[in-house]
């Protein structure tokens, strides 16, 4: 059973959750009588769970409901696993779990999201892994592993060298400058709103800032957003991350809205901030450590 729940937020502001699982009438009085202030909501066709540790109470239900739809689950797993064991340096056999140890890489942390009820060890730093979602670990092993072949330091490297100094390296440079500046072409009479998390056809999810009427060059256009209507007339708007707050408290769009295919930016879609959030969540771990590693470091001197 998989969670298709997020954080968010009522119209009157009240912190909780959006829960969602596959129905059927005895697991929904489970859920009524494990929660029973959650209430349907009709347009997210979605039940909300209120309380700011909604989203933390909800997978520890939903976990003791897969436990309890397959006891023997681990069982299998650990059979499956001496059936047809995975042989690779990067997957490393526990007792009571697996563990998945890979040089950092995207691809990789999108795979392991997917697998059911596995879950990331900061302290350790390796991805851990139930014996029952063995076979879905299976099945996108070989992903998971060429993603981590590739991000080897010693393959980055080769195909850093065999890279310096090509077209392909200086495209790519000049891409991540423009991004860099944090700038967003749009038509001056669709204009989003502002210190709104919105979602954008270039940058994904961003917060714009202003616009001060500035004109996009043809030719920056044709560079770096080339699928933009060329035709039309924009002007640049500022934009900045939106912080996993802001997040959090956006609403999504219904799910029957559907944004027109030449829209420069529209409001984002349940997927979209699922995304958004993990990132930004992710985003502020990562600085919140590095701060408090700075200050045990200064305080040490």
């Amino acid at each position: 059973m998989k969670s298709g729940e997020e954080k968010s937020t009522k119209t009157d502001d009240r912190p909780g959750a959006t829960a969602t699982f596959p129905y059927d009438r005895m697991t929904v009085e489970r859920f009524r009588k494990s929660f029973p202030r959650a209430r349907w909501s009709d347009d997210l066709k979605a039940w909300f769970v209120p309380g700011k540790t909604a989203s933390r109470r909800f997978d520890r239900w939903l976990e003791r409901e897969a436990a309890a739809a397959d006891a023997y689950a681990d069982i299998k797993g650990r059979d499956a696993y001496a059936f047809d064991p995975i042989l690779s340096k990067y997957l490393l056999v526990q007792d009571d779990r697996l563990e998945v140890r890979t040089p950092y890489s995207r691809t990789v942390v999108d795979e392991m999201r997917e697998v059911p009820f596995a879950s990331w060890d900061a302290d350790n730093r390796v991805w851990s892994i139930p014996y029952r979602s063995y076979e879905d670990l299976r099945r996108r092993w070989g992903r998971i592993e060429a993603a981590a072949r590739r991000n080897e330091p010693e393959e980055r490297k080769r195909r850093q060298a065999e890279r310096r100094g090509s077209e392909e390296e200086r495209a790519s440079r000049a891409r991540a400058a423009e991004r860099r500046r944090r700038r967003h072409p749009l038509r001056p009479d669709q204009l989003p709103p502002l210190d709104r998390p919105v979602m954008t056809r270039a940058y994904g999810i961003v917060v714009f800032t202003g616009f001060d009427g500035e004109l996009v060059e043809p030719e920056t256009l044709r560079s770096f957003y080339a699928g933009f209507p060329q035709n039309d007339d924009y002007i640049w708007g500022r934009w900045r991350p939106g912080t996993f707050d802001e997040l959090v408290k956006t609403w999504p769009s219904r799910p029957s809205s559907q944004p027109d295919n030449d829209a420069l930016w529209w409001q984002p879609t349940l997927a979209e901030l699922r995304v958004a959030r993990k990132s930004a969540r992710a985003l502020e771990r990562r600085r919140t450590g590095t701060d408090s590693t700075a200050h045990l470091r200064n305080a040490a001197s």
